[in-house]
């Protein structure tokens, strides 16, 4: 993948840098916050390669998988002083809810790395201390928890950072003004009892805490912008963080610290009085829409309340549990489809997501496999809804903020509860296995895909896939004698819909014109086939043509060879269609498929191998 160059397809088709106003990343997508979500379009980005798939909700979200780190730095350097900034506009109006989901995204989706880490060091710690590696007692053992803790218990300063990078203010000084709450003799005066101006402070406990640090961060935002405008040039260096934390400090002790805190306890009471009634259902049914609130990224509205659970309690009942047996599931049908499909592309799609499930990155499943498809979607939600059961009633603990699969199955060992993992394994097998199972039995090869690829089941000759995407017509329907009198040999005419041509066998390129619109290869039989992209397009002397091989260059079936605008080639008066001409033997016998619609994961024609010994 040339990250670079998608990364830059991507940032002109969501509006360019100025539509920007604030980018990040998780695991295997692109977050963006734009000025106007309008400027966003969708089905560019869908079709640009290497990208898996869109979702517009709170944020744009832009699928691309593994290679998602490497595609966000390349957009931070497009990016580097030229994203918007928080005046600018002219903005688009947004509802209430969508605002505040991509605020919580954007602060709580960066402190995930830190935290999963710190979380999987200590629970790793817990199962060298079980198997008897390393002793609790001793001081690395202690030390080591005491590394794996620091992201939690610090976690205030690194929402901090996160909440001042999202409101464009400075981070280090709010950093200073959160960190000002948790210096130890603070803390031991608080604990004591003590007052500010004579008003009582009220004794909590900042560190592990994340809404004192929310608000004490925006109200220092407003305070820097007022500082800012009131107060001359040559003293705003010192003078704007100077009142800024004389004011934000003391409000935050007084006032925010105390609601902030309330109402962390309070929403994460909120989930445990709905887990306490509910119990293993309220598991089960999370578990089961988790397809959809992955998709359209709402649940990430989750993750203030895991993060406030572990912080309060040390532990998570419900989410974690619930995505484990998600996770288990989508990986359980995207194996029973590899078994079960007989498209080539599908099988390699759908193993290389179940691998990718089974460790906890469900988006190439989602995206790949299971909304395409509603058998693989009712058994992902079955699956999911039994396993959820399974792992609710056997109260399944969480105690680490990561995503569950098989290689942080750590997040489940227990001191207090020994047979927690293994409670956490059962639910494992449960869920892929109903999954398996259900997508095993409901699984049917989507129309246009299975059958066409059964058409050429059998042929002794050489099957083509299509090399461009669109609508098939007989070559001698073309608008040029050349081609629809057969002067240069048999094939077949494609209306392109989408400007890319593709190899469309494995072979090796012979000739490219300077004009790039043809290319001819040799396939490893020994076919001669012509490419020819639109009808005089020779006179558009490469214009709106990009060429991605060279002559003698070996390539492989679905390489991408040419992209060409389609846009403007027709803007310009062109003919796009696109013939795809066997030029030796003269005498090769095709069969072309009966379908009219195409694709380069399609069939095309065969070549009946009698036709080349003759």
């Amino acid at each position: 993948m040339d990250e670079r160059k998608v990364a830059s397809e991507i940032l002109a088709a969501v509006g360019g840098p100025s539509n920007v106003s604030h980018l990040e990343h998780c695991s295997t997508r692109l977050r963006f916050s734009l000025v106007n979500d309008d400027k966003v379009d969708a089905e560019k980005i869908k079709k640009i390669p290497g990208v898996l798939g869109v979702n517009q909700t709170a944020q744009t979200q832009v699928i691309i998988g593994n290679d998602v780190i490497e595609v966000y730095n390349e957009l931070q350097e497009l990016l580097k002083g030229q994203t918007a900034t928080a005046e600018q506009g002219p903005k688009q109006k947004r509802k209430v809810s969508a605002v505040i989901l991509d605020f919580v995204i954007s602060i709580f989706q960066p402190l995930i790395p830190a935290i999963a880490g710190g979380g999987i060091l200590k629970s790793l710690l817990m199962l060298l201390n079980l198997i008897g590696v390393l002793d609790k007692t001793t001081s690395t053992y202690q030390i080591l928890t005491f590394i794996g803790d620091a992201p939690l218990y610090f976690l205030p300063l690194l929402v901090a950072v996160t909440t001042a990078n999202k409101l464009k203010v400075n981070n280090l000084v709010a950093v200073s003004a959160i960190g000002a709450l948790l210096i130890p003799g603070l803390t031991t005066l608080m604990a004591e009892g003590t007052n500010l101006f004579g008003l009582p402070i009220q004794t909590i406990n900042y560190a592990y805490q994340v809404f004192p640090a929310i608000l004490c961060t925006i109200s220092y935002a407003y305070l820097e912008k007022f500082f800012t405008k009131i107060s001359p040039k040559v003293i705003r260096n010192f003078f704007v963080p100077m009142m800024s934390l004389v004011i934000v400090v003391p409000l935050t002790l007084l006032v925010l610290g105390p609601i902030g805190y309330l109402f962390g306890q309070g929403f994460a009471n909120v989930i445990m009085e709905i887990f306490a009634r509910f119990g293993w259902i309220a598991v089960a049914v999370l578990a089961a829409f988790l397809p959809f609130m992955v998709v359209t990224g709402m649940h990430k509205a989750m993750i203030p309340y895991v993060i406030t659970a572990l912080g309060e309690t040390g532990k998570e009942l419900i989410y974690c549990a619930a995505s484990l047996a998600h996770n288990i599931a989508e990986s359980g049908a995207c194996f029973a489809v590899t078994i079960r499909s007989k498209d080539k592309g599908m099988k390699a799609t759908a193993v290389s997501a179940g691998i990718s499930a089974l460790f906890g990155i469900t988006e190439p499943a989602l995206y790949g496999v299971t909304i395409l498809h509603k058998p693989v979607l009712y058994s992902v939600m079955l699956g999911s809804l039994i396993g959820g059961a399974t792992v609710g009633m056997l109260g399944v603990e969480a105690y680490v903020a990561v995503g569950p699969g098989l290689a942080s199955l750590s997040m489940f060992i227990s001191e207090e509860l020994p047979r927690n993992l293994m409670n956490a394994v059962i639910g494992l097998v449960v869920s892929f296995a109903i999954s398996f199972i259900a997508a095993f039995v409901l699984w049917k090869e989507p129309v246009g895909e299975t059958e066409q690829a059964n058409e050429f089941e059998g042929t002794n000759g050489v099957v083509f896939n299509a090399p461009v995407e669109g609508t098939v017509m007989p070559l001698t329907e073309v608008k040029d004698d050349v081609f629809s009198s057969k002067m240069l040999g048999d094939g077949v005419a494609i209306i392109p819909s989408k400007g890319e041509l593709y190899a469309p066998i494995n072979g090796t390129i012979e000739m490219i014109y300077s004009t790039k619109h043809a290319v001819g290869m040799k396939t490893e039989d020994g076919v001669e086939v012509l490419f020819h992209i639109g009808l005089d397009t020779v006179n558009l002397d490469g214009k709106y043509f990009e060429s991605f091989v060279t002559k003698g260059q070996h390539v492989k079936r679905g390489d991408l060879l040419v992209k060409f605008d389609l846009e403007k080639i027709t803007a310009a008066g062109f003919d796009p269609t696109t013939m795809v001409i066997v030029t030796s033997p003269k005498n090769a016998k095709l069969r072309v498929r009966t379908e009219n619609e195409v694709n380069k994961e399609l069939p095309l024609f065969a070549i009946e191998r009698l036709g080349l010994e003759n």
